[in-house]
Order: C-alpha cells, then sequence, then structure tokens
C-alpha cells in the first residue's frame, strides 16, 4: 500500500503537469498523511537539511568550470587538436567527437553542456563534409552522456550524498567504465560508416600537430590536476570543483584571453540557474527520502527483489532493467534522487559494493539521457542541428546499443569496475 501512495502521488502530479522538485515534496506529504504523521516542520527541516551539505558545493563550482570553459576557448581547443589528430581517417569527424567528448567529459561533468558545445562546432562541419545528418547528431549525443560517467561527474557528487558512498572512489571507478563506453562508440561508428563516401581532411603535419598540442596543453592539463589530486589525497572532490573553476578562469582570461571580464557575470548567472534548479532538485528529494526510510519503501522493494536476492548479479540485472525503463520516462536528477534511497539498502543487504552498484546506476541514468520521450540530452542535439526527434532517434540505435552491451558486460563482470578501482586508489 505505501509503494502504491508513493509511486500514485508522485507520478499523478507529474502527470499533471507538476514541476519535479514540488512532486517530490508532494509525494512525501502523501506519505505523512497515510502514516498519520503530517508535520510541516518535517518538510521544512528536510527541506533545509537537504540542501545544507559541503559536498554539494562542488555542482556550483563544476558548473562554473564549465561555463568557463565555453566562453574561455578551451572547449574549442580540445576539438581543434581532435580534429588534427584523427580528422584525416575515413570518418575522422566521426572520431574526432567521441575522442572530444571524452576529453570535454573530463572537464565539466555535464551531459547537456558537453553535448551543446560538441554539436554546436561538429555538426556543421559534418553536415558540409557530406555525413549522414541522423547519425551524426546520434554518434554526438551518445558521446555527451560520458559526462555522468567520467570523473569529475556531477552525477556521481548527487549520488554519493544521498547514497553515503565515497565520491573520491566513484571517482576513481568511473574511469575505466567511461573509458570502455568511448571505446564502444569507437567500434559502432567504425562499423556503420566504414562504407560512407565523405570528404576526409588533409593529414596535418608534425608542426601542425605539435602546434596544436602546444594550444591545448592549458586545457589538457586540468583532468590531470582534478584525477591526480583527489589520488592523492591533494584536496576533495568539493575543493577539486573549486581548483577547477578558478582554473578555467585564469586560462580564459590571461593565457587564452577570450573570456572578457564582461562575459564572467554572465558565466556565473548561467551557472547559478542551473545550480539552483539542481539544488531544489537535491533538497526536496531528501524529504521523500526521510519518508522512504520511515515508511520502510526499501524493505517493502526488497520483497519485491527477493527472487533475485540469492545472486548478486541476478539482482543487479533486475535492477539495471528496471532503471532502463523508468529513465524512458523520466530526467537524470530526479531518478538519481527517487530511486537511490529506494535501491540502496537492497543493494548493501545484497552483500553489493556499493561503489559498484553508483557506477553502473549512474551509467544507466546517463544512457537513460538519450531515450524518448524524455531525453534531455535528444532535444539539445534536435536543437542545435535543428532536425527532429525521430531523426536523431534513427541514427543513434547503433551507439545507443553499443553502450547498453558494456553496461550489461559490467554487470555480468564486476570485476571490470572493481579492480581497477583499486589501481587508481
Amino acid at each position: 500500500m505505501t509503494i502504491a501512495v508513493f509511486l500514485g502521488s508522485l507520478m499523478g502530479a507529474m502527470l499533471l503537469g507538476v514541476p519535479i522538485a514540488f512532486a517530490l515534496i508532494l509525494s512525501g506529504i502523501a506519505l505523512m498523511f497515510q502514516m498519520g504523521i503530517f508535520d510541516t516542520q518535517i518538510v521544512a527541516q528536510n527541506l533545509v537539511n537537504g540542501a545544507d551539505s559541503f559536498v554539494l558545493l562542488a555542482v556550483p563550482f563544476f558548473m562554473l568550470a564549465g561555463e568557463f570553459m565555453g566562453a574561455g576557448g578551451l572547449s574549442r581547443r580540445i576539438i581543434n587538436l581532435c580534429m588534427v589528430l584523427v580528422g584525416h581517417i575515413r570518418g575522422g569527424l566521426g572520431y574526432v567527437a567521441i575522442v572530444a567528448a571524452i576529453l570535454m567529459a573530463s572537464l565539466s561533468g555535464s551531459a547537456v553542456a558537453d553535448t551543446a558545445a560538441l554539436a554546436a562546432l561538429l555538426m556543421p562541419l559534418m553536415r558540409s563534409a557530406g555525413y549522414d545528418v541522423n547519425r551524426s547528431a546520434g554518434l554526438i549525443a551518445a558521446g555527451g552522456i560520458l559526462a555522468p560517467v567520467i570523473p569529475p561527474s556531477i552525477g556521481f557528487i548527487v549520488f554519493g550524498v544521498v547514497g553515503g558512498v565515497s565520491i573520491t572512489k566513484l571517482f576513481m571507478a568511473g574511469i575505466v567504465p567511461g573509458a570502455l563506453m568511448g571505446l564502444s562508440l569507437v567500434i559502432a561508428w567504425w562499423i556503420v560508416a566504414r562504407k560512407d563516401q565523405v570528404a576526409v581532411a588533409e593529414r596535418k603535419s608534425l608542426r601542425e600537430v605539435g602546434r596544436a598540442l602546444l594550444d591545448g596543453a592549458w586545457a589538457l592539463v586540468l583532468p590531470v590536476i582534478i584525477i591526480g589530486g583527489l589520488k592523492f589525497g591533494v584536496f576533495t572532490p568539493t575543493e577539486a570543483a573549486a581548483v577547477a573553476a578558478m582554473y578555467s578562469l585564469f586560462v580564459g582570461m590571461f593565457v587564452y584571453r577570450e573570456l572578457g571580464v564582461s562575459q564572467v557575470y554572465g558565466c556565473i548567472l548561467a551557472a547559478s540557474k542551473m545550480t539552483a534548479v539542481v539544488m531544489f532538485l537535491v533538497a526536496a528529494a531528501l524529504v521523500s527520502a526521510w519518508l522512504i526510510t520511515v515508511a520502510d519503501l526499501p524493505g517493502q522493494v526488497a520483497g519485491l527483489l527477493q527472487p533475485f536476492t540469492g545472486s548478486p548479479i541476478l539482482l543487479m540485472l533486475a535492477i539495471m532493467a528496471l532503471v532502463v525503463a523508468v529513465g524512458t520516462a523520466m530526467d537524470f536528477i530526479p531518478t538519481v534522487l527517487i530511486l537511490t534511497p529506494v535501491l540502496m539498502p537492497v543493494v548493501r543487504q545484497a552483500g553489493i559494493d556499493p561503489v559498484y552498484f553508483g557506477v553502473l546506476f549512474i551509467m544507466n541514468n546517463a544512457i537513460g539521457l538519450i531515450t524518448p520521450p524524455v531525453g534531455t540530452v535528444l532535444n539539445v542535439v534536435c536543437g542545435v542541428a535543428r532536425i527532429t526527434m525521430d531523426d536523431v532517434m534513427k541514427g543513434i540505435w547503433p551507439f545507443l546499443l553499443a553502450q547498453l552491451i558494456v553496461l550489461l558486460a559490467l554487470t555480468l563482470f564486476p570485476s571490470l569496475v572493481l579492480v581497477p578501482m583499486k589501481w587508481f586508489l
């Protein structure tokens, strides 16, 4: 009955067009009425406590870093470097998109921001070179979702806070799975684009390669600073976010000199607006999360999953199938906030490593960004490339299938995540 009340109130509010943050609060209030403990102070207290977290300061700083990188020329130089390195290969612009997506993911952690930058810079080039527009848009969308998996990841930060899992360990554990997702895109692109007759760029000279490397060196140093600092304990994830923001500001203003003083305010304003949305969602989710715990929803869900609890792999397959289904109808952050407090007790009870689960859970939710009808990243690509959702869906399925295969492989073989994590730590 409790599960029906929670899901009914949540989905009912969303179907009526209520914003997700308010729908989460309403679902919590519905649980309070069902249990007979309605108290407005519970709502207010959990709203305040939900946003009162030092770790969550990393969210605005990483978003600000992404804004500074776009306005300061760091993102453009990364794409130019990839063009110089692999642009001369047949289908080279596709490989440029993949390599650039991997590098940009290691800088910002925002799928929407990375996808918008990639699409704006590469779609005109791919269209003029004769690439299939639908397939090109699908590839860029699939590359954009590497950002929530490759550290630094805003998704890992939110999951770590809500689920009580080490964010540093999540960052380290996400490196290899993110690389495997990128490799799967390379293989899928090679298969579907090898027979295309498209214009191929000239191979650049060693001098041009060296010039591009030198020009992009400042941008490439940032992920080394972040990962190295976390690995050797120089700073926490929150401090790493602040370092990323200040480094991007410094490079954009004083090294590349493309970020003017007048643009800084605009970057701060854009990052603040995105942060406000995420933080209010987190605060609202903590209201429902507290009541989910009080109502023992995890225990009831564990009862439903009882047939699978004897085998961690079967349980993970069942959970991943559930998350794939939910991801088609809900956006990334709300799905993480709603399902994490429900699933984490079940996962811990089954003896599954919380870090391993977190990596696959975030990867699964990232894939949800390119599944219709919600598909936030799909909508970004459609808007930038000026094509319809139906068109981009025609081109994305090989890359969506490739990433689902990686997700399945990591579910069946947990050591692919856990062993490299121990190396990095």
